[in-house]
């Protein structure tokens, strides 16, 4: 998707509307099914997640690395069939996805995000993905966070959390330091205990389960008055960037 249709996409959020189906993403697990909703505003994740489904990648993948209260990430495509003890993390295909970073997309339990290595754009990994568990964090907590101005050397910055986002990170929680750092492009609308399960795993020294977490990942076609319906889902319009504004 090159920059002018970004930009013509992003000056008409009414044309997400128009839309009558959307497509769901069901990960599939020995604990049972996560069903996810990927943000219309992070057009680029998006096709580039539902392409590689479509494409059977990410079956009898791993969930690789797996840390209580933070996270559960997979999508490495060297971890098939790999043996008990190898180190995994390091796999992708030869691209990158650039970064969509907006004010409202935050790190809350549930949300997908795509992991990254250390570069200076922060674009995502081809396919290496992350669910969110995290934990409830205090406002001391988040003002802690907010007063610390970076980690240079893994290219994260801190910012400050406004407070719908406050409000969440004390009662679900999730991981505010990567706000605004890792492109999040969905969240969970069912499947939270799988979550936790997973989670939960005894792992080794890398943090990979002792047990391998297997997944197979499908899309199911739904109308979105449907999905409202079911999982109380808001569709939210696009939000326009400044540096889209100052384009126009």
């Amino acid at each position: 998707m090159n920059k002018f249709f970004l930009s013509a996409f992003l000056l008409f959020p009414s044309f997400l509307f128009a839309q009558k189906n959307d497509e769901l993403v069901v990960i599939s697990t020995q604990y049972g099914e996560m069903v996810f909703v990927l943000y219309d505003q992070t057009p680029k994740h998006k096709a580039n997640f539902l392409k590689l489904i479509k494409e059977k990648f990410y079956d009898d993948l791993l969930f690789h690395r797996v840390i209580k209260d933070f996270m559960i990430q997979g999508g490495d495509p060297k971890s098939k069939n790999a043996p008990a003890g190898q180190m995994l993390g390091s796999g992708g295909l030869d691209y990158k996805v650039d970064a969509e970073f907006l004010p409202n997309l935050f790190h809350k339990k549930g949300t997908l995000a795509a992991a990254r290595d250390n570069n200076p754009q922060k674009a995502s990994s081809s396919c290496q993905f992350y669910i969110v568990q995290g934990r409830v964090f205090s406002d001391d907590e988040l003002n802690a966070l907010s007063q610390r101005t970076n980690f240079p050397e893994k290219n994260i910055t801190i910012i400050d959390y406004p407070e719908e986002h406050r409000t969440i990170y004390k009662t679900k929680g999730g991981t505010p330091h990567l706000d605004q750092n890792y492109t999040v492009f969905g969240e969970m609308l069912s499947g939270m205990d799988v979550l936790d399960k997973i989670a939960a795993e005894a792992t080794d020294g890398n943090n990979r389960p002792l047990q391998d977490m297997k997944m197979k990942i499908k899309t199911v076609i739904m109308k979105r008055k449907d999905i409202i319906k079911k999982y109380g889902y808001q569709y939210t319009a696009i939000e326009k960037s400044k540096k889209t504004k100052k384009k126009k």
